[in-house]
């Protein structure tokens, strides 16, 4: 009878099994971490602070092509400074995850970002979903049309096409608009901010409904920015805010206090002067878009309210 002989593991095999039963330990650690809300545990225990930005939000968070820009990504990074800080990891990695109207709040809530901080607006049925830090911007929601287009008021967008983002406050609201007063307007909704601009710019749209300083954004992109207007009684009020995951008291604490210290300390409006009211990349456009009432009362008294 033959003798059965039993192969035992390599060291090799066995070191390998065991890396993998630590790395699996570890992304289980991790994913308990953003299911408790426990940010700075999450970033602690990993090394990496994980940032969602957007590709076309102008001047607030958007890219070349090389490098991630923006008045609200100025921020944010001033929020890691202080992660870096208060955690003691001046080698902190940095992640940048691109980011859209659709998948910024999944991504958010399944760990896959810690915070994004660039065109998203703070409401009452999103914080049902995540949390939200102090205001970065208040704003209303207005369209971007040709001056000589006979477009002045949203009531003049019946029966004509109306391009939006996809997965935006702007959508929902002209969605409504269609129901509630029968405009019978052709919604084009578009997957971002550039792709909305380009639809109208091309003529498939007679107006492109969105946030008002994302309108004088798109339209820095025009062959001739003096052609556009933006025009209408603002739909709504609404403000942006820097966003993650919920029950997570002391990274808002963070978060907020890094927003609020800008605001009242004066940076906040030089932040804004080099974004709004000056040349901006890729092509040296000026938004000439001045701070506003609203604005000017946010950086005396920064605060976390939603307006709707």
């Amino acid at each position: 009878m033959k003798k059965l002989h039993t192969r035992q593991p390599s060291m090799h095999r066995r070191i390998t099994r065991r890396a993998l039963a630590a790395a699996a330990l570890a992304l289980a650690a991790g994913a308990a971490s953003a299911a408790d809300g426990d940010t700075l545990r999450k970033i602690k225990d990993s090394g990496v602070i994980s940032l969602g930005y957007r590709e076309s939000s102008i001047p607030f968070s958007y890219t070349d092509g090389k490098e991630v820009m923006g008045y609200s990504h100025e921020i944010l990074l001033q929020i890691v400074e202080k992660v870096k800080s208060d955690l003691k990891m001046p080698n902190l990695q940095v992640r940048l995850t691109p980011i859209t109207s659709q998948n910024r709040i999944p991504l958010v809530q399944n760990g896959t970002i810690d915070i994004e901080c660039g065109s998203t607006t703070n409401n009452l049925e999103r914080q049902k979903q995540v949390a939200f830090s102090n205001s970065l911007f208040v704003y209303g929601i207005r369209m971007l049309t040709k001056k000589d287009s006979g477009v002045k008021e949203f009531s003049d967008l019946k029966d004509r096409n109306v391009v939006t983002t996809a997965g935006t406050t702007g959508e929902r609201l002209l969605v409504k608009m269609n129901g509630e007063k029968a405009m019978n307007m052709n919604l084009i909704s578009a997957k971002d901010h550039g792709q909305s601009f380009l639809i109208l710019e091309t003529g498939r749209a007679a107006a492109f409904v969105m946030d008002e300083p994302l309108l004088y954004g798109e339209r820095t992109k025009a062959k001739s920015a003096g052609d556009w207007a933006v025009v209408g009684t603002p739909l709504q009020t609404e403000n942006y805010a820097c966003m993650f995951r919920k029950d997570d008291p002391s990274f808002k604490k963070l978060a907020d206090g890094v927003v609020a210290d800008l605001m009242t300390s004066g940076r906040a409006e030089k932040l804004y002067n080099k974004w709004f009211m000056s040349p901006i990349p890729p092509r040296g456009i000026n938004m000439n878009y001045p701070l506003s009432a609203d604005m000017k009362a946010l950086f005396a008294a920064p605060n976390d309210k939603a307006f709707q």
